[in-house]
């Protein structure tokens, strides 16, 4: 909620989108990586496709592994904007929000937030009516002296918006 004083957030303008549910497994995952990278060179940021199939794949494999319900399905949801690439996964699993930790050097999971956060511009939470939606942003940086490719600061955390969506 803003005080009286702070106006909210205007929503950007959505240049292009792309939603589509898939059922809980790892070749779901695999598409959903492929079908991201595709989008997004389509939509005319090739150098953004690599960053957006990680971030893809690292929140479809958090929602198959963390947020799977038998019989419910994941959303991988893409919006374009004019200054902002959003990728958004949801799962029906809103009590089981995610986390930043540092996995030991033998564990073989542990890590995918932490890639999340490394690449990501922006990455948080939103709760859902059934579920919750981890989302991570990528700024569309235009011009040759603005590089695409991993981002230079680790987030310490996820920010969270508490609109249902």
């Amino acid at each position: 909620m803003t005080s009286p004083q702070e106006k909210p957030p205007v929503p950007e303008p959505i240049l292009r989108e792309d939603r589509l549910d898939f059922t809980p497994t790892a070749e779901s995952v695999t598409f959903s990586r492929r079908r991201t990278a595709r989008l997004v060179r389509e939509w005319g940021y090739p150098g953004l496709a690599g960053d957006a199939a990680l971030l893809v794949s690292e929140l479809a494999t958090n929602a198959l592994l963390h947020g799977a319900v038998r019989g419910r399905l994941f959303r991988v949801h893409l919006t374009l904007g004019t200054a902002t690439l959003r990728i958004a996964v949801s799962d029906p699993r809103g009590e089981r929000l995610p986390g930043l930790r540092e996995a030991a050097d033998d564990e073989c999971y542990g890590r995918g937030l932490l890639i999340v956060a490394r690449i990501a511009d922006r990455w948080g939470t939103e709760p859902r009516t059934v579920g919750k939606t981890v989302f991570a942003e990528l700024a569309l940086r235009q011009g040759p002296d603005m590089p695409m490719g991993p981002r230079e600061r680790l987030r310490t955390g996820p920010s969270r918006t508490a609109t249902p969506r």
